[in-house]
């Protein structure tokens, strides 16, 4: 047998998944790190964490599974978007790893938007990504603002994955595909875009070479050592999370796009030709030479479920089982949510959920966005709150989904993954809000199944990225119940006209609150 490994760097986790020349899973490893928030709105991470565990969990899988390690043709990795590192001149880390999750640079959006309006096009027709304080571009004018000292001593800025592959293979690359989510990187001309390079304050030479995304390197003869497989494996650079996301369920053909709700959530398909919507509320990412994927990220997806389990529907274990050491639910706190809100009607008898509890990219890319509940009477149960919540977020993916419609073509058919898709009611609640066929899968780690493709196709065992439609199997799919579809028809443009006058009360609401 011949194999490769997909290694897919999440922000909570690095996995390690090993697939056979027929794209099958056969095994996987990983390891998990801590994302450190030492004041409001940080979110940083150790590089060195993230570097060790792509390492280990290599080695782990190589182990566990008890393949022969001649057997094994390449690595390919996928990798969280958005991520920033300073390297000194030493190639040591001279900053945490801030992760898309940082937002403690939205207090620099004004400055961005104001060197932004000096130049037509502007950044995002140009690269394709929203100012807002994910993007690296907003990062590095915060950390110029802030950290001077540190900003000036930065000898190359790089992402996560460039980090890895240059301790395992002694080269600085990026591909085109997280390129393009540095909002750095010029959609037509495949380059670095010079304006954003002066807004940012940066040179093209302390960013890394751009390379296509199934580039091959080569390994350190002492890091294949210390993962147990031979020297001469190709490491492919691989591309970002989400474009791999689609590779890996399917979703590569005109009609058809995937939607990935876990914590957060993102609804992309692929398009033959780099573009911009008009609303700057979709972004453009590269995946190879003539494919690229359009669509939108959200911050809240499950994480809303999450914070109604911990907030408004708190658990409280049954005396009967209780023991002393009882510390956690007894039973599936999450099963539980489901089950009430099963109970309840579409459309929650009149309430109305925004999720944006942690501000929100598309469609709003506003980091002071904030949630709500409206409708609220004195009918509504805990089982209303909860099924509202569950609306809520696939209301907000419905209108990025019609975002992603104008702009990059109809779409007949959804491909889900991500934790949600393991719910029915979830399953058909977006069957029903987006009035689209959900089919769902069986693939469980697409992206890294995504990069394993990749290399699949770069070291010639695959002629074409398209033989991956013929491995991913189908669970189930769902068809819009027609008694559904019509209540939702009705709710989503009452949502949509709310979101409206939320959106020019955020900004008054933080001045209020300091």
């Amino acid at each position: 047998m011949r194999y490769v490994i997909g290694v897919d760097i999440g922000t909570s986790s690095t996995k390690s998944v090993l697939f056979d020349r027929h794209g099958r899973q056969v095994d996987r490893c990983s390891q998990g790190y801590e994302l450190r928030s030492p004041e409001p709105g940080a979110a940083e991470q150790n590089p060195d964490d993230i570097l060790n565990a792509c390492t280990q969990t290599v080695a782990a899988v190589v182990k566990s599974s008890g393949i022969d390690p001649s057997d094994l043709i390449g690595l390919s990795f996928s990798a969280a978007m958005h991520t920033l590192l300073l390297i000194d001149q030493e190639n040591q880390p001279i900053t945490p790893m801030f992760t898309w999750a940082d937002n403690r640079s939205d207090r620099t959006i004004d400055t961005v938007t104001a060197q932004d309006t000096q130049s037509d096009p502007t950044l995002y027709k140009r690269t394709s990504l929203p100012v807002h304080p994910m993007s690296p571009v907003v990062k590095l004018v915060w950390l110029k603002q802030q950290q001077p000292e540190i900003f000036h001593r930065a000898a190359r800025i790089v992402s996560i994955k460039e980090y890895v592959l240059y301790h395992w293979c002694g080269e600085w690359v990026i591909d085109e595909s997280i390129a393009s989510t540095t909002g750095l990187f010029n959609l037509e001309s495949r380059d670095w875009d010079t304006e954003a390079l002066r807004i940012a304050g940066i040179s093209s030479k302390q960013l890394s070479k751009i390379v296509p995304t199934m580039h091959q390197l080569e390994l350190k003869a002492r890091v294949a050592d210390s993962m147990k497989i031979a020297s001469s494996t190709p490491v492919i650079v691989g591309a970002s999370d989400g474009v791999l996301s689609n590779l890996g369920v399917g979703a590569i053909t005109a009609g058809e796009a995937a939607i990935t709700l876990g914590t957060s959530g993102a609804i992309r398909q692929v398009i033959d030709r780099p573009k911009t919507a008009e609303a700057a509320q979709l972004f453009c990412y590269a995946l190879d030479e003539s494919r690229w994927v359009m669509g939108g990220a959200v911050n809240n997806g499950g994480i809303a479920l999450q914070w109604t389990r911990d907030s408004l529907v708190p658990y409280s274990v049954p005396p009967d089982e209780q023991t002393p050491s009882t510390s956690e639910p007894s039973r599936s706190t999450y099963e539980r949510l489901t089950k009430m809100a099963q109970k309840i009607s579409p459309g929650s008898d009149g309430l109305i959920f925004h999720p944006h509890i942690l501000g929100e990219r598309a469609p709003l890319w506003n980091a002071q966005a904030r949630g709500n509940f409206f409708g609220l009477g004195r009918h509504h149960t805990q089982g209303h709150l909860v099924r509202a919540v569950m609306e809520g977020v696939l209301y907000n993916m419905a209108t990025v989904f019609d975002s992603l419609e104008a702009a990059g073509g109809q779409v007949k058919t959804l491909r889900a993954s991500g934790g949600f898709a393991h719910s029915t009611l979830w399953q058909q609640m977006l069957a029903d809000i987006v009035e689209r066929e959900v089919v769902i899968p069986t693939v469980i780690e697409s992206s890294a199944l995504g990069a394993a493709v990749l290399a699949l196709v770069s070291v010639g065992e695959w002629s074409e990225l398209e033989q991956v439609q013929s491995c991913v199997e189908i669970a189930h799919s769902r068809q819009p119940i027609a008694e559904n579809v019509k209540r939702y028809r009705q709710i989503l443009p009452i949502y949509s006209e709310l979101l409206i006058g939320f959106c020019q009360q955020y900004a008054r609401l933080q001045a209020a609150i300091g």
